[in-house]
């Protein structure tokens, strides 16, 4: 058993998600939310080293030291699977570690809004769910995949750094490839899936230009692409996809995301009562008025669509949040907190409920 396994099962009994290992620092584990040291001992340089090289093959570890960062996954076998990074901070080598559950959770399991459905039932278009660091954005988009291959027959090409969730065989057919291991680049294999006749392509992040290039143009070729950005709402999405390119090529930009953005779908996590963790999400769908409104550059309407079509299952943020304040979920702080518009929330806190300083 690798040194590192032993901290990993400590993490898992205590129920932690993630664990944080840092130089002159005891390990520590992220659970609910909130940082915990699992240990007593500081860890030393040598032992850092130590347990990260062990459990990595020798060319990703000459890849770490020249590059200063690598993903990887790690598995103990029979227990679970984690993503790893390893990466160089000031006191020197560091790294994280972030279980991926074992068992893929469905829809029912994780109370996902009906609407995500239908974005699975197309047969094109580009569909990015989006979130900040943390927030589940892997655990959906593998409910998502799980409920195709469990529903429908088609061929999947996933595209991760590093590979996270296995899909078991039922109905697709799902190849799996991981970025330094199986190819150079996203952009490498996503330029080589166009050539693997792909009905759904997923890429575990659009980070560069060439990417969100290239999956917009998968996109438009009639394949379904799902994609993840780092952003909280749809609105930000849509400017953060076109921002990426350069001024000149923006107005090309959106007229390719214009015809081919089929949904949208923001999560973050909350804060369960009594304890625990749920996802509020923010939901835009494929509209009539959506098309005219990315082309001319009226981002700011989107809400509105959002707003006027809760009947179709778009839902904004904020009303995410309230449903789960009001159906006993989450508490008003907490989606205080979150929320956008807050004065909406103010009224519902308690007394003291912001003493602290927030």
């Amino acid at each position: 058993m690798a040194a590192i396994d032993q901290l990993l099962r400590t993490m898992l009994e205590r129920g932690g998600s993630d664990l944080h290992l840092t130089v002159g620092l005891p390990p520590k584990s992220r659970m609910s939310g909130t940082l915990a040291p699992i240990g007593d001992q500081p860890l030393t340089a040598q032992v850092m080293e130590s347990l990260l090289k062990e459990i990595c093959p020798e060319k990703r570890w000459q890849d770490f030291l020249e590059r200063k960062d690598l993903d990887l996954a790690h598995e103990i076998p029979g227990l679970a699977r984690f993503r790893g990074n390893f990466l160089y901070n000031h006191w020197g080598q560091a790294a994280v570690f972030r279980q991926i559950p074992a068992k893929i959770l469905s829809f029912d399991e994780l109370k996902l809004p009906e609407a995500l459905k239908k974005l699975c039932h197309l047969n094109e278009g580009l569909v990015v769910v989006t979130g900040p660091t943390g927030s589940g954005k892997s655990t959906t988009l593998a409910a998502m995949i799980d409920y195709i291959n469990s529903n429908l027959a088609r061929h999947i090409i996933t595209i991760e750094d590093p590979i996270e969730f296995v899909h078991p065989v039922k109905k697709c057919v799902i190849v799996h490839r991981e970025v330094g291991e199986h190819t150079s680049s996203f952009a490498a294999a996503l330029k080589g899936a166009m050539r693997h006749d792909p009905d759904i392509l997923l890429l575990g992040e659009m980070r560069e230009m060439e990417t969100i290039k290239l999956a917009l143009g998968c996109a438009s070729m009639g394949m379904l692409v799902f994609g993840t950005l780092h952003t909280n709402n749809a609105p930000k999405t849509i400017d953060r996809i076109i921002n990426t390119f350069p001024a000149e090529e923006q107005n090309q930009v959106r007229v390719m995301l214009s015809s081919c953005l089929a949904g949208v779908v923001a999560q973050l996590l909350c804060k369960r009562i009594p304890k625990g963790r749920c996802a509020v999400h923010e939901i835009l769908l494929t509209h009539e008025a959506l098309p005219n409104t990315i082309r001319s550059g009226q981002i700011g309407n989107i809400k509105s669509i959002i707003e006027s079509n809760g009947n179709e299952g778009m839902i904004t943020m904020d009303n995410s949040l309230m449903a789960r304040v009001k159906d006993g979920t989450i508490e008003a702080k907490e989606a205080y907190m979150k929320a956008a518009n807050k004065s909406a929330f103010a009224s519902l806190l308690k007394p003291g409920d912001l003493d602290g300083g927030h």
